[in-house]
């Protein structure tokens, strides 16, 4: 598993940070554009981890997420064969990994998403792909609780 730096800044403050450089960025172009940078900076996954049940159903593009759990934290890592669907797992992976089960459970996933303005920038199609992987991230959560 890669990066393993527990987060400092709560679930919220992290969301806050994200939502300040979301509105630094003028049209959805350049929003677009950042979530697939954040993409480029995923650490490689594990061909271990590129199996048939990691993958999250639902994205337009082929997305992997591997789940282990470590001190009671639950830890990511993932990668896509879509730039901006990578860049969306990234960003999820930024708010979530090595949080506890029950702060994921709790977090309302959907209205930080909205209030980044995520899914009305997105195609239907990866919207949908992005609710499923908070979903599956959320079932990697209750499951372990």
């Amino acid at each position: 598993m890669t990066n393993r730096t527990l987060p400092t800044d709560t679930l919220d403050q992290t969301l806050a940070v994200l939502a300040e450089d979301f509105d630094l960025l003028g049209d959805w172009e350049q929003r677009i554009e950042y979530v697939i940078e954040l993409g480029k900076g995923l650490a490689p996954l594990d061909e271990a981890d590129r199996i048939e049940a990691n993958k999250v159903p639902g994205c337009a593009a082929q997305v992997w997420l591997a789940t282990t759990q470590d001190e009671g934290r639950l830890w990511f890592a993932a990668d896509s064969d879509s730039a901006l669907s990578k860049g969306n797992i990234a960003l999820l992976l930024k708010l979530y990994s090595g949080r506890t089960a029950a702060e994921i459970v709790a977090f309302d996933a959907r209205a930080a998403l909205d209030r980044l303005g995520l899914p009305s920038a997105l195609t239907r199609q990866r919207a949908n792909g992005l609710n499923s992987m908070v979903g599956r991230i959320r079932e990697a959560a209750l499951a372990v609780q």
